[in-house]
C-alpha cells in the first residue's frame, strides 16, 4: 500500500527543502518534514536541536537524545536537524526553549498549529 502524503510545500509556499539526513528525520524518514494522515503528531517543524530543548522535551516524556537502537534511532545531539511535532515546538516556545526552525524545510501543515510570525522569529533561514 502507497504512503500518501500532503503535497510538499513549506510555510512560504515554496517547494519543501529537505531537513536532514544525518540523523535521517521526518515521520516517513525521508529527510524532509513531509506529512500526511498517519501521521498523528504532526512532525513538521524542521528544527535545530539544543541542549536547552533536548532536556525540556526528556522532562515532557519525550527522551529524543538516548539512543534507541531497535528503532534504529541513534539520538540526537545539539545542532543536529529534526523534524519535530508541531504542538511540541508550541510548547516549547512558550515555555522560552523552543529551538531554531529552518522555514524552507518546514512543511505548510505546520500553520495549523503555530503562527508564522513566531516561526519567523525562530527562522534561520530567511535573508
Amino acid at each position: 500500500m502507497a504512503v500518501v502524503m500532503d503535497e510538499s510545500v513549506n510555510v512560504l509556499g515554496e517547494v519543501l527543502e529537505p531537513c536532514g539526513n544525518d540523523p535521517l528525520t521526518g515521520f516517513y524518514r525521508d529527510s524532509c518534514c513531509n506529512t500526511g494522515p498517519d501521521d498523528l503528531g504532526l512532525h513538521s517543524v524542521c528544527t535545530v536541536m539544543t541542549d536547552e530543548f533536548l532536556a525540556f522535551s526528556k522532562a515532557r516524556g519525550n527522551d529524543l537524545s538516548t539512543p534507541v537502537p531497535a528503532f534504529g534511532f541513534p539520538g540526537l545531539q545539539a545542532g543536529d536537524t529534526w523534524c519535530l511535532c508541531a504542538s511540541r515546538w508550541l510548547e516549547a516556545l512558550d515555555a522560552d526553549c523552543a529551538p531554531r526552525v529552518r522555514l524552507r524545510a518546514t512543511h505548510l501543515a505546520t500553520l495549523d498549529v503555530c503562527n508564522l510570525d513566531d516561526l519567523k522569529r525562530y527562522a534561520i533561514d530567511l535573508n
